[in-house]
């Protein structure tokens, strides 16, 4: 696939699978499949295994091998797949190639999880995955909001395999700032905190993003990206009120069920289990009626 094909896929809706469990806890294969399925025939094209929503952290090596391959089984030329890597360098790297080897098209690379993070690091640390597979699409996973945009140049400088940017700082002046520092039309720019902050910043130069909630409603999150596209602000807000409740659930607590409130809304629908994994945890019963009942009124 072309840099120019992959910059397209991601200028979209990114999906975000989650990973199901069995009743025993470990990886449902089957289940995965079908949900996987469930996305595609409704219409995703961009698919992102082991990203946050798919629990990247809770996963093994050997689990999230077969995250990827199932993704890439599953979709065939349906979809573009970018695959989540990260941790140390050489897992990240292996995991990278691993992407490559099984058909992906690009690899996400997770914002390093260590207490001492330098914008000269940073760095280096992506820079480092990105000249392990020079084929492939590379978007940096940014969090970071002390990271300067100027340190992302610096990167496609020496890496013109960066080609995007799931930008995750819950600030759209400061991504608007970033994307300018760093080049807004050199990269293409994913909102990566989804639905809640897709308008704001799609106005200051995003043209994609990432989504937990297509799991459960795939057509809530592409109808949202088609407003985006037209620039028809009051049906891209009609369509953030029809989420709104739901994002803000994910979001309580620090995030605390950003994941569980995914699954469990497809458990609600009868499509996987509730299960996640620690450091996780299910939802409070009290909250799961809420939850059930916002995904029921969206199949209507």
């Amino acid at each position: 696939m072309t840099f120019a094909a992959q910059r397209a896929a991601l200028a979209d809706v990114v999906a975000i699978p989650v990973t199901p469990f069995a009743a025993d806890g470990s990886l449902d294969r089957a289940v995965h499949r079908s949900l996987l399925r469930r996305l595609l025939d409704g219409g995703v094209r961009t698919l992102t295994p082991n990203g946050n929503t798919g629990e990247f952290y809770a996963l093994s090596p050997e689990e999230r091998r077969a995250v990827t391959e199932l993704t890439a089984e599953e979709a065939g030329e349906e979809a573009t797949i970018l695959v989540g890597v990260g941790h140390d360098v050489p897992t990240a790297v292996a995991d990278a190639r691993h992407a490559r080897d099984t058909g992906a098209a690009m690899v996400m690379v997770h914002q390093p999880v260590h207490p001492y993070v330098s914008a000269e690091g940073w760095v280096d640390y992506h820079r480092a995955v990105a000249a392990a597979v020079p084929e492939l699409g590379v978007v940096p996973y940014v969090r970071n909001p002390r990271l300067p945009g100027a340190r992302l140049a610096e990167l496609a400088d020496a890496c013109p395999n960066v080609i995007g940017v799931k930008y995750a700082v819950p600030d759209a002046v400061r991504f608007a700032g970033f994307a300018r520092d760093a080049g807004l039309e050199r990269f293409v720019w994913v909102a990566g905190l989804a639905e809640p902050y897709a308008p704001s910043y799609f106005s200051a130069g995003a043209t994609g993003f990432t989504s937990g909630l297509v799991n459960v409603a795939p057509h809530i999150s592409l109808a949202l990206i088609e407003a985006l596209r037209r620039g028809d602000h009051p049906a891209a807000m009609r369509v953030w009120e029809r989420i709104r409740r739901f994002e803000e659930l994910r979001a309580a607590d620090g995030s605390a069920h950003n994941v569980t409130v995914v699954k469990e809304a497809l458990a609600s629908l009868g499509l996987c289990r509730r299960d996640v994994r620690p450091p996780s945890s299910t939802l409070p019963q009290d909250r799961r009626a809420e939850v059930a009942a916002l995904a029921a009124g969206w199949s209507r």
